[in-house]
């Protein structure tokens, strides 16, 4: 594959995973991921019971030096661990603060968050513009991968001045801690509600029935709370208990992601949360996404994967202190790969959507939750790209037309990056495509965890200027800059 000559340049840039970034997360004896089984945590816990008090201050005492450094709070993450299993502990409130830190302490595992890969990035510009050189700030968005194959959403901040070339580029220093959000329950409109139960096989007249007697928002509590009198239908509503249990599902598949906002923004890790990501919370695909009313919010589409399954879902902040995250439904959002465009056109949220797993798409929403309209936008039709296609973030807003970057698969299972360019009023005519890649993984890129890839999840344009950070096989993180002018005139030029 050959790229397009002169219209990409690499930046020095490179970024690693880094194995000293650990976490420190819940241990359940017995009920590993990567074996399941069942629970040693009684036989566990009362071993620890045991121990003389000497014992516990001398063992406390050696985890204490030997872990200390690498958390902010050790006796903190110790303790929540204990609290966590508190239950299966006899008269644990009568227990010494040591011999419940201990206990945690048997409880907790560190996870190396970034030790197996680093890579898809994505970028936005930053909430706060305090850079005193006047250059962009912005942040980024990173996939990390860690035992088991667990990935996790990590973030960096950094700057973009394009007056200064490939220099322009700069990360702000990295953090070797790791912080965890507390996970919050969240009450959701009845019409989402509505759609995620139809989509998880409610019987509709049921649902509708359960619905009218419930309110506007609803939470896992307004549900229990209504079973008992929704159950008095069971005679005439066979059904009613299996509608309830998939309400209750629904709910509890929507969250709340929090981090103190002591935490920088370099140490907020998303883990998953919900039973759909329980392996994985994949390639967040950040845009500002503003609303027809004006109102705006930075949202994701992401990739949550269970161990057997790939569902789309959408986190949303403000602020990347509180992450509400969501379930997608509809046509539009089977599969993986979403890309929400920057803004409603005509009064729908519009996105680029892989739902056919091959095809690039565009799918509309009224609510930005519901994509229940696709059309097609791109077929395999290069060498480069016959395997598969799919879209490398959300569209870019320029004066010609919506800039779409693509990637396509080729021979080997190659990845290479390409690019659409969509008319700005209707996003589903194609104006202008590259006949050969914009980027192509060059001799030092090719080899990883998953060799012969690059790879991104959104790129941001300032100055007239494209950057475009991309993953090297799955491996490291790269930046490169590209004229956006120049980029366009190829755009249509190719297509002609």
């Amino acid at each position: 594959m050959t790229a397009t000559g002169g219209l990409v340049r690499r930046t020095a840039v490179v970024l690693t995973g880094d194995p000293q970034r650990v976490a420190a997360r819940l241990f359940l004896p017995g009920q590993e991921p990567s074996a399941p089984g069942v629970s040693r945590a009684a036989g566990l816990v009362e071993r620890c019971s045991a121990m003389s008090d000497d014992e516990v201050a001398t063992t406390l005492a050696a985890v204490r030096a030997c872990y200390d450094a690498r958390h902010r709070d050790l006796d903190l993450l110790l303790q929540n661990s204990f609290d966590a299993i508190a239950h299966r502990v006899a008269e644990a409130v009568s227990l010494s603060a040591d011999r419940r830190r201990l206990i945690g302490a048997y409880f907790t595992r560190e996870v190396s968050i970034e030790a197996a890969a680093l890579f898809n990035p994505s970028l936005v510009p930053h909430p706060v513009q305090d850079d005193p050189g006047g250059g962009l700030r912005f942040v980024m968005s990173a996939r990390a991968v860690s035992e088991g194959h667990l990935s996790t959403v990590v973030f960096r901040s950094g700057t973009f001045t394009p007056a200064d070339g490939l220099a322009g580029v700069h990360l702000e220093p990295s953090s070797r801690f790791v912080h965890a959000a507390q996970r919050r329950d969240v009450a959701v409109p009845r019409a989402r509600i509505r759609q995620q139960a139809i989509q998880a096989g409610a019987e509709p007249e049921t649902l509708e029935f359960a619905l009218e007697n419930l309110p506007e928002l609803i939470d896992g509590a307004t549900v229990d709370s209504s079973a008992e009198a929704l159950r008095r239908q069971a005679l005439t509503r066979g059904d009613i208990d299996a509608v309830i249990e998939i309400l209750r599902h629904v709910v509890a598949a929507s969250y709340q992601a929090c981090f103190d906002p002591a935490v920088p923004l370099v140490e907020r890790t998303l883990f998953p949360e919900a039973d759909a990501e329980s392996h994985g919370v994949e390639d967040a695909r950040f845009t500002r996404l503003v609303a027809a009313d004006g109102s705006s919010t930075y949202a994701a589409a992401y990739t949550a994967f269970n161990g057997t399954q790939v569902v789309s879902r959408r986190f949303d902040t403000d602020d990347f202190r509180t992450f509400r995250s969501s379930p997608l439904t509809g046509i539009g959002s089977a599969n993986k790969g979403m890309a929400f465009f920057p803004r409603t056109i005509g009064g729908r949220y519009l996105a680029l959507s892989r739902w056919d797993r091959e095809n690039n798409a565009v799918a509309t929403s009224s609510d930005g939750y519901h994509w229940d309209e696709v059309a097609e936008l791109q077929t395999p039709a290069r060498t480069w790209e016959l395997t598969q296609l799919g879209n490398c973030g959300p569209p870019l807003e320029t004066e010609r037309g919506w800039l779409v970057l693509t990637h396509g698969v080729g021979p080997m299972r190659a990845y290479a990056l390409g690019a659409l360019l969509l008319d700005l009023d209707d996003p589903t005519r194609v104006v202008g495509r590259l006949s050969e890649p914009l980027l192509s993984p060059h001799e030092g890129e090719r080899n990883g965890y998953v060799p012969n890839v690059v790879y991104s999840c959104g790129g941001l344009v300032h100055e007239q200027v494209l950057l475009l950070p991309y993953g090297c096989s799955d491996t490291s993180i790269r930046f490169a800059v590209a004229d956006v002018p120049r980029l366009l005139e190829r755009l249509v030029s190719d297509r002609a």
